[in-house]
This record gives C-alpha cells, sequence and structure tokens, in this order.
C-alpha cells in the first residue's frame, strides 16, 4: 500500500470543530481524508463512518441519493458523542468518477437503476475499495469500530483487514421520492440492510 499520512488541522463545522487528517494515495494519485472528534487512541470502540465522496450529494445537495444526508447525520451524531472517526475515502460514483457517474445518471434518467447504468457503462454495479481503511485507522490507532452503515460489505471489509466492529448502526436519513427507486436498488441489489436492525 502507498498510503502516506500528510497533515492535520482544525476544521469547524457547524455540529463541532472536528480534527482533519490528510492521507495520500501515491499509487492511485488519490487523496483521502479522516476526520475524528475527542480522543479516538483511547482504546474503547470509536463511532465510526467510512464514507465514499459524493460531490453531487456531499456539496450539491442532491436528492437522487441519500450520501449528503448520511454525511450530515453521521458528522452530527459523532458531535453529540463527543468522539468518533469519518472515513472520506475518494472514489465518486461507487468508484467509477464523477463524469463517468454523470453518464450513469443519463442512463437512470431514461430508466435504468443506478445498478444497470454502471453496467451499461461497463462497471461493476460496486468498485470501491475499502482497504485504505486499515492503514488509515492504524495511524490514529483505532482497532475497534461502531460503524455506522447500512453496507454489510463495509462491515465485512472492515472485519476482513482486522477492524473489529462491534457495532452495525443503521444510518436511515435522506429518503424523497426522488432516490425512492435508489434506495430500493441498494436495498434489492447490493444488499443494503435498510430497516432499523443492528442484526
Amino acid at each position: 500500500m502507498s498510503i502516506r499520512f500528510v497533515e492535520s488541522s482544525k476544521l469547524p463545522t457547524p455540529w463541532a470543530v472536528f480534527d482533519m487528517h490528510g492521507f495520500e494515495d501515491s499509487a492511485k494519485d488519490k487523496e483521502h481524508l479522516v476526520l475524528t472528534l475527542g480522543d479516538v487512541a483511547s482504546g474503547e470502540p470509536v463511532l465510526a463512518r467510512v464514507h465514499s465522496e459524493c460531490l453531487t450529494g456531499d456539496a450539491l445537495f442532491s436528492m437522487r441519493c441519500d450520501c449528503g444526508s448520511q454525511l450530515e447525520a453521521a458528522m452530527q451524531r459523532i458531535a453529540e458523542e463527543g468522539r468518533g472517526v469519518i472515513l472520506y475515502l475518494r472514489q465518486e460514483g461507487r468508484g467509477i468518477g464523477l463524469l463517468n457517474k454523470i453518464k450513469a445518471y443519463k442512463l437512470q434518467d431514461r430508466g435504468a437503476d443506478t445498478v444497470e447504468a454502471n453496467e451499461q457503462l461497463g462497471f461493476g454495479a460496486d468498485l470501491r475499495d475499502y482497504s485504505i481503511c486499515k492503514i488509515m485507522l492504524n495511524y490514529l490507532d483505532v482497532q475497534q469500530v461502531k460503524l455506522m452503515t447500512n453496507n454489510p460489505r463495509k462491515v465485512a471489509a472492515l472485519t476482513d483487514q482486522g477492524i473489529e466492529v462491534v457495532e452495525r448502526i443503521p444510518l436511515q436519513t435522506g429518503q424523497n421520492p426522488h432516490n425512492a427507486k435508489y434506495l430500493a436498488t441498494k436495498a434489492g441489489k447490493l444488499g443494503h440492510l435498510m430497516g432499523d436492525s443492528n442484526s
């Protein structure tokens, strides 16, 4: 792995003043962030979110997905708890990139679901890589997490890397008429757990 820590700084937000840690992946020419709040290296399980970049949802308030709402909810929950981490991974569009994501959106405008659109463009349904999480969490001395996610693949990916997921916390937010089909596809084709169960 070619991941290296670069620098840290403060990041004031509406919810809390986080510490922002920058990492560089020179092999893939990507830059990733981790936001932390409180003492995450105390040895106790840490409230955590692994969040893949979604420019349209995180920054442009898109209602086609639930990404921006999930990021805000995670930041708010961590602020309320006073301790936690958010790994912000630069892998837009489940790994296909921003411009291909726009092409996928066009196919969705014509009736394809999010998985069908990716596949029509020649991509897999989900190309995200979570192997970088271990290095960043190790740098922060985090070994156990309470993971805010609806995606069992994230739980499995961290577990496979030796990060203990002591609890999965559902993150149900941002549902609206524009993303109903998208959320149904995530549940039906990608295995996302859209109920409130921790199992």
